[in-house]
């Protein structure tokens, strides 16, 4: 399984739960996006089953060795104790379900209903939580308000604060945090093994310590996406010109992965700017950012107009220029 870089602290108080005995049965895994949740989730799952069916695992971490019969039965999706729940792809073939549905969650019955067969444990991995749609969640509620016996449930939540506040609450929480160059370095490392240092460089800046980012992000000409934003936030954009090509460029359905790239930047430029502001500048900045990051959040899961929300999200860039540049 793909190694886990710079997550020490998670790792060892999951371990920590192990050793104890008394292992929680739902974990919240949270932190940004691309980070490496969902693999911490898998990992997680993977060591608790191959502990409990044998034969021990002396690998550190969460590490289980790939030749171990259990980390066979995951590999080749076969393990009869661990279900997964995520997103499913439409019956059009076009992309991936909105939700995660309820029909999917009553669907743990099936788990649940019988013994484990290779171990106590059954686990389930959700990704991501975030994705449930309301009945759904309040259907896995019922799971986690009355656990079966060695049941574990890992959570993977991007956005934690709209999750049910009672799911929340049954859960302990690990956060994930962006990772060091040092970490990022080596995560890109073992994902590009053909990049060179000067590419894992520029990925690494552009990924703001989440692999996941930096991988999705190559070969998209970030440097020229960014540049146009800095452009329109250092220059304004009084006819609309800018905005409009940059809108225009976007929306169309190859442009896709640097329309998502752009959602995640434009917040992220808005912050920097931010940072350097004081007084009524900071104030204004600051509102451009919960706005911008609010729109870009909601975008996607919304299916919201590309091209609209392009357009907007660049005219609160040209609101961050000096404002003789917006005349």
């Amino acid at each position: 399984m793909t190694p886990l870089f710079g997550h020490d602290a998670a790792v060892a108080a999951f371990r920590d739960g192990m050793a104890s005995g008394r292992l929680h049965h739902a974990w919240l895994i949270t932190g940004p996006v691309g980070v490496g949740k969902a693999l911490f989730a898998e990992k997680a799952a993977l060591r608790v089953l191959a502990e409990g069916a044998g034969p021990p695992v002396s690998a550190p971490g969460l590490d289980v060795p790939d030749e171990h019969p259990i980390a066979k039965l995951v590999e080749a999706g076969s393990h009869p104790d661990l279900m997964r729940l995520e997103r499913l792809a439409k019956a059009s073939g076009d992309g991936l379900a909105r939700s995660i549905t309820i029909d999917q969650v009553r669907g743990l019955q099936r788990l649940f209903s019988t013994t484990p067969s290779l171990s106590p444990w059954r686990a389930v991995i959700i990704d991501s939580v975030d994705d449930l749609e309301r009945g759904g969640a309040n259907a896995l509620l019922k799971n986690l308000e009355e656990p079966p016996p060695n049941s574990l449930f890992l959570l993977v939540s991007h956005a934690p604060e709209r999750l049910l506040p009672t799911i929340r609450s049954r859960c302990r929480q690990l956060r994930l945090n962006a990772l060091d160059d040092a970490a990022m370095t080596s995560a890109l490392q073992a994902a590009l093994p053909d990049a060179d240092a000067a590419e894992i460089a520029a990925l690494r800046e552009i990924g703001e310590g989440s692999p996941g980012r930096a991988i999705a992000y190559r070969g998209l000409d970030i440097g020229a996406l960014d540049k146009a934003m800095r452009e329109i936030a250092a220059q304004g954009d009084p006819t609309n010109a800018r905005r409009s090509a940059l809108a225009h460029s976007l929306s169309l359905k190859a442009a896709q992965p640097r329309y998502e790239a752009f959602l995640a930047r434009a917040p992220s430029l808005i912050a920097e700017s931010a940072k350097l502001r004081r007084g009524a500048a900071l104030a204004e900045a600051l509102r451009l950012w919960e706005r911008a990051s609010a729109l870009a959040g909601s975008a996607t899961r919304l299916s919201l107009d590309p091209q609209s929300v392009v357009f907007e999200l660049a005219g609160m860039l040209a609101a961050l220029a000096p404002e003789k540049a917006r005349l």
